[in-house]
């Protein structure tokens, strides 16, 4: 189980990870953050990049906010950096 701080970025032309800043990783989702039509589309945009799931994927904290606590199953950090290329 991996733990990541995530910045949801919505209404973006497009999806897109935008960075690790400071420990935040920045996504940009082109959902606008009603009716948790942002988080889902978060959700299936993570499950896409990493190849996996989109139940291995559940938001924490901070399902109302922009700054969320994600947790992920199955893959370890090392990989989730690799995946994302943010290493």
């Amino acid at each position: 189980m991996t733990r990541l701080i995530v910045q949801v970025h919505p209404n973006a032309r497009r999806n897109e990870i935008k960075g690790l800043v400071e420990d935040v990783l920045h996504i940009s989702i082109a959902a606008p953050p009603v009716e948790g039509k942002a988080n889902r589309e978060l959700i299936e945009f993570l499950s896409g990049l990493l190849g996996i799931g989109k139940s291995n994927i559940t938001i924490e904290k901070g399902a109302t906010s922009r700054r969320k606590v994600i947790v992920i199953e199955g893959v370890d950090r090392a990989r989730i950096v690799a995946l994302l290329g943010l290493d």
